[in-house]
């Protein structure tokens, strides 16, 4: 299994990065060009936490998100 919020599903989105180079035309330049697109990954907050799930205790990975909201009971 994944790193993913097991409350939310949110796991890693694949994005692009881009490369520019030039000045930009309202800093006096000629413009940005594109000089390379290269794939990247843009990763959750996640949180590895003792979790009382069902009645058995058990590490899970958990957004901070779900965190802070209180979706979920840790366990002591």
């Amino acid at each position: 299994m994944g790193m993913a919020c097991i409350l939310c599903g949110k796991g890693s989105i694949i994005g692009r990065q881009i490369t520019r180079r030039g000045l930009a035309k309202k800093k006096g330049g000629v413009g940005q060009h594109v000089t390379g697109v290269s794939p990247r990954k843009f990763y959750p907050n996640l949180q590895r936490v003792k979790a009382n799930l069902q009645g058995t205790i058990r590490r899970v990975w958990v957004c901070a998100r779900c965190l802070k909201s209180g979706k979920l009971v840790k366990a002591a």
